[in-house]
Order: C-alpha cells, then sequence, then structure tokens
C-alpha cells in the first residue's frame, strides 16, 4: 500500500489516452517489480468514485494543477499543516472527457508553504499579463493556458471568485465591462447578491458542468466566462486565436490537445530518487 500512495496523486487526477515525450527519469509502469498492479488499482479506485461522484473530477483536476504550480509536481499540496501556512491553507485551496497515460516514478516534496502558493497560482481576478507569466514560471506556453483554462467546462466556484465583477469590479461599486451585461444582472439575481457571499456556488459552465467538452471556449468568447482570468483569454490575439482553432476543430482534437498540455504540466520540476522522499503519511512533510 506504501508504493501506492507515493504514486496517488500523480495517477489519479488524469481523467479518462494520450501523451507527448515523457523526461528520461519518469517512465511508464515504473513500479512494475514492486508493486505491478498499483497503476491499475489506482486508476479503477478513481474511476469508480467519479462514476458515483462526477464533481470529483473537477476537484482532482484543480488539486493537480495548484500543486505543479507551487514546487512542482511533489503532492506538497497534500501535507497538512502545523501553523496554518501550508500550500492547502492558501486561499486558492478549495464527466467525461480526455484520458491518457501517466508516466511514474515522482517523489514526494518535503515542503509546503501557502506564501508560494498565493504567489504561484494563478488567481480567478488574473488579466493577462499575470497570466501569462505565472504560466511562463513553469514553462508552458500560451497554448497550454488556453488548453489548461478548458478544464472550467467542468465543476463549480464560490461566489467569491468572481463577485468583485459584479460589484466593485475598480473599486467604485462598478461592474465588469467585459462580463456580459444579461450573465452579470442573472449572476447578481439568481446567485450571487452580495460582495459578501462566501458560501454560494455557481457553474463555471452553466448546463454542462458535469461534461467535458468545448461549451467553456463558446460561453468565453459570449464574454460569459465567469472569472476575470477566462475573460482575458480574448484580450490576447494569440490565445484568442487558439480558442477560435479549437471551436473549428472537434472535441476530439481538444481532448489530444488538452492531453498533452495535462502530461507536459504533470512534469513541472518532478522530484526523482534523492531529490524527494516517499511519505508514508501523505499528509505528513517527514513522514
Amino acid at each position: 500500500m506504501n508504493c501506492l500512495k507515493t504514486i496517488a496523486l500523480s495517477l489519479s487526477l488524469f481523467l479518462v489516452g494520450l501523451v507527448g515525450p515523457i523526461q528520461a527519469q519518469l517512465q511508464m509502469n515504473f513500479y512494475a517489480n514492486t508493486c505491478p498492479n498499483a497503476e491499475k488499482i489506482v486508476q479503477d479506485f478513481v474511476s469508480n468514485h467519479i462514476s458515483n461522484a462526477p464533481s470529483l473530477a473537477a476537484a482532482l483536476l484543480r488539486m493537480h494543477f495548484h500543486d505543479c504550480f507551487v514546487r512542482g509536481c511533489d503532492g506538497s499540496v497534500l501535507i497538512n499543516s502545523t501553523s496554518g501556512n501550508a500550500e492547502r491553507d492558501a486561499t486558492p485551496n478549495l464527466t467525461g472527457g480526455p484520458s491518457w497515460s501517466v508516466p511514474t516514478g515522482r517523489r514526494d516534496g518535503r515542503i509546503s508553504n501557502a506564501s508560494e502558493a498565493l504567489a504561484n497560482i494563478p488567481p480567478p481576478t488574473s488579466n493577462f499579463t499575470n497570466l501569462q507569466t505565472l504560466f511562463a514560471n513553469q514553462g508552458l506556453d500560451l497554448k497550454d493556458l488556453v488548453l489548461l483554462s478548458g478544464a472550467h467546462t467542468i465543476g463549480v466556484s464560490h461566489c467569491s471568485s468572481f463577485t468583485n465583477r459584479l460589484y466593485n469590479f475598480t473599486g467604485r461599486g462598478d461592474q465588469d465591462p467585459a462580463l456580459d451585461s444579461q450573465y452579470a444582472a442573472n449572476l447578481k439575481s439568481r446567485k450571487c447578491p452580495s460582495l459578501n457571499d462566501n458560501t454560494t456556488i455557481v457553474e463555471m459552465d452553466p448546463g454542462s458542468r458535469k461534461t467535458f467538452d468545448l461549451s467553456y471556449y463558446q460561453l468565453v468568447l459570449k464574454r460569459r466566462g465567469l472569472f476575470q482570468s477566462d475573460s482575458a483569454l480574448t484580450t490576447n490575439p494569440t490565445t484568442l486565436s487558439n480558442i477560435n482553432q479549437l471551436l473549428k476543430g472537434s472535441v476530439e482534437s481538444f481532448f489530444s490537445e488538452f492531453a498533452k498540455s495535462m502530461e507536459k504540466m504533470g512534469r513541472i520540476n518532478v522530484k526523482t530518487g534523492s531529490a524527494g522522499v516517499v511519505r508514508r503519511q501523505c499528509s505528513v512533510a517527514n513522514s
């Protein structure tokens, strides 16, 4: 069971099978000798749970994204806090679709810091410049930015992640002019009646939040992306062109490209060998 814990995060976060080149330190079937059925056991476990609770898919995608953007994909997002300053204490840490094979062999990290999470994970209030910088810091390009943003096609968000767009966009009690006015009015009247609503949840892709598809991009072009970071994708000619190209293609093509970007993100600052550890308790740094 110990060998399963070391790969559970990296494997369970990949949903439903295509990969690009894999860096040398990782390999398919890394646990073939020590735990031959590891990948299948974890895959079956996750698949069964997602079938029973489809909303889990979006949560796993988000956790993988948040983990990789802070010190690389090392499972540090799982570490419990001892003084309120671990990654999981930072504000950002709250189907059907593509699948891909996952190279294994990662080691766990020892450090988890809330301030690093806040500094490296793109917030939903990001403008294009901030998104471009934070993604580039991780070796991800504008195509990856557009594709990985497509994960917003499933899941929900709390009102607090976007109500500034509805009630106080520039600090003057105004509304974000980049947000479709009819959509904004609906959010105000039916979902988030005040700036201080921290509990209500809203679909990121209304009417399609349980289906991994291209509808998110259609909404973004209609100025109905929920977050400021969604809207930001239309302010740059390259990312806007990428969105239009995706919408001209098939959903299968989107799945293929999304899988490649996910696999690329999964190789950010990977720890192998003596660079990392094998935590016997996933939530304890030095276990």
